[in-house]
């Protein structure tokens, strides 16, 4: 496992401050850092035992500098996996919901600047149901501690990832290697990740 990378903001940091830090980092990787990064995420997903036996997986749209997950969407659909998108604007109880994702559902900008489907609460999946899921991270470490946006949105669509610990669905964090932290703080409703997969390596958790 790497060292810590020295590049990141420090854990002794209030997570507001945090938050703010680590996206200036991600932002300003130029266009074509960017896209390297995601060639390089799309050869550490592709190949896992836990991508290639998934039939429901849900992934995000890269907004904020955000590590980008499409190439590994436009694989999955075409090895006919049936996908899934995060949907923020029409949260239930500040809650994730995810609905089905195809090259021909419509797509339009939350009040974020977050594209999401276009589509009826009605048509949600539980996350239950969901085998994989690529969770959008701001930091996180390498005992699996996420520092989201801060709204608990992820925290309580998979809540019950707390009682069932390792259970289904697996929670892959992606991100850049750079939003590494030494340590993230964590609360008693924080949901860890299983596993965080970076452009530079993979953490998983003991």
């Amino acid at each position: 496992m790497n060292s810590s990378n020295s590049n990141a903001a420090t854990g002794s940091q209030l997570p507001t401050e945090l938050r703010t830090e680590l996206r200036q980092l991600r932002r300003q990787l130029s266009p074509s850092q960017q896209h390297q990064a995601a060639r390089s995420l799309y050869k550490n997903v592709i190949c896992r035992n836990d991508f290639l036996k998934a039939k429901r997986v849900a992934f995000y749209l890269a907004n904020d500098g955000e590590i980008d997950p499409l190439p590994i969407l436009f694989k999955a659909l075409s090895m006919g996996k049936q996908c899934y998108l995060p949907i923020m604007s029409k949260l239930k109880q500040d809650t994730v919901c995810f609905a089905a994702y195809t090259l021909d559902t419509t797509v339009q900008a939350n009040k974020w600047g977050i594209f999401e489907p276009r589509t009826a609460a009605k048509d949600f999946v539980a996350t239950s149901s969901l085998h994989l899921v690529f969770v959008p991270i701001v930091g996180f470490d390498a005992r699996g501690a996420r520092l989201g946006m801060g709204k608990g949105c992820y925290d309580r669509g998979f809540a019950f990832k707390r009682r069932h610990g390792r259970g289904q669905p697996k929670l892959l964090g992606i991100a850049h290697d750079c939003q590494r932290l030494p340590a993230v703080a964590v609360n008693p409703w924080d949901v860890k990740l299983d596993t965080v997969i970076t452009d530079k390596s993979v953490y998983t958790r003991q």
